[in-house]
């Protein structure tokens, strides 16, 4: 068992933390509002601490998911930032969706001061997060990444290194970029069925069957259908990503026409006052036309 160290504990955070405590790790946690790492400590035990460097402390591995690049970089670096309290040899493990150029920069802060740092971007939602099945694609050196993958195994239904420094952060990409086609692809085969005078739900029933059948039709749909969009991956948070995605593809001249176009989609989602529903509101999108 190791000592370990988890940084934010939102929806994804707070159940990873438990599983690895779970597990048996000895867990110590950190979380901006310091109510949520109280309620942690109560329901699965280990400790808390008032900052990323308290709560590294000592640490062999330290994993973080927080909100953005600067979140990331805040409790990483400075005074108070996870690494100054982080012991030669131990590993750092950023499960945020971030840029690879970030990552990359941390990376080499870390090797500066004898730490390493995999980024392992995550994918499988609330419920794989709480269900321990999640998708974690990881970037970083060979040895820093077998040594955590054990770990890691704790909230993960697959683990895999990808490539060096940043490859997990554009893994994520890709990731990003399948599930918006996707969702818009389901949200505009609803809303014919709508206009044709199909029952939605007897259509996916068949067609789920055959080669259109995908995880987001699969869990989806009957939200979709209900109306209900307030649970998932916020649309703020998609179009976040989303804008790394487009960042990165011009700097690498990758072209992603349906990306940008699902992004503007998202984007009116926001104005209809949606930014906190879930990333399948596309459908509402389309309906409210």
């Amino acid at each position: 068992m190791a000592k370990c160290a988890f940084l934010g504990l939102g929806v994804m955070g707070y159940p990873m933390a438990g599983h690895l405590a779970a597990e048996g790790h000895d867990v110590t946690v950190f979380n901006r509002t310091a109510a949520k790492a109280e309620d942690w400590v109560a329901q699965h035990g280990g400790a808390k601490a008032l900052t990323p460097r308290a709560a590294a402390d000592g640490a062999e591995f330290v994993m973080s998911c927080v909100g953005n690049d600067d979140d990331l970089r805040s409790v990483c670096l400075g005074d108070d930032g996870a690494f100054l309290g982080m012991k030669p040899g131990a590993v750092f493990v950023d499960h945020t969706t971030v840029s690879a150029a970030v990552t990359r920069e941390l990376y080499a802060a870390a090797d500066g001061i004898a730490v390493s740092f995999v980024d392992a971007p995550i994918s499988g939602g609330q419920a794989g997060a709480e269900n321990g099945q999640l998708s974690v694609m990881c970037g970083g050196d060979q040895g820093a990444f077998d040594r955590s993958e054990p770990i890691l195994q704790a909230y993960s239904k697959i683990c895999r290194r990808i490539g060096e420094s940043g490859a997990g952060q554009m893994t994520k990409m890709c990731n990003q970029i399948a599930i918006a086609g996707l969702v818009q692809g389901l949200s505009e085969a609803l809303h014919f069925a709508d206009k044709a005078g199909l029952d939605g739900r007897a259509v996916v029933e068949v067609i789920s069957q055959g080669a259109a059948g995908s995880w987001q039709m699969a869990n989806r749909y009957e939200t979709m259908l209900n109306d209900h969009f307030e649970h998932g991956f916020a649309v703020d948070w998609m179009r976040k990503d989303l804008g790394i995605c487009l960042q990165s593809a011009n700097e690498i001249e990758a072209s992603l026409p349906v990306t940008a176009l699902v992004d503007q989609f998202y984007k009116d989602v926001q104005k209809m006052g949606g930014g906190r529903w879930d990333t399948s509101s596309l459908f509402k999108r389309l309906q409210a036309m």
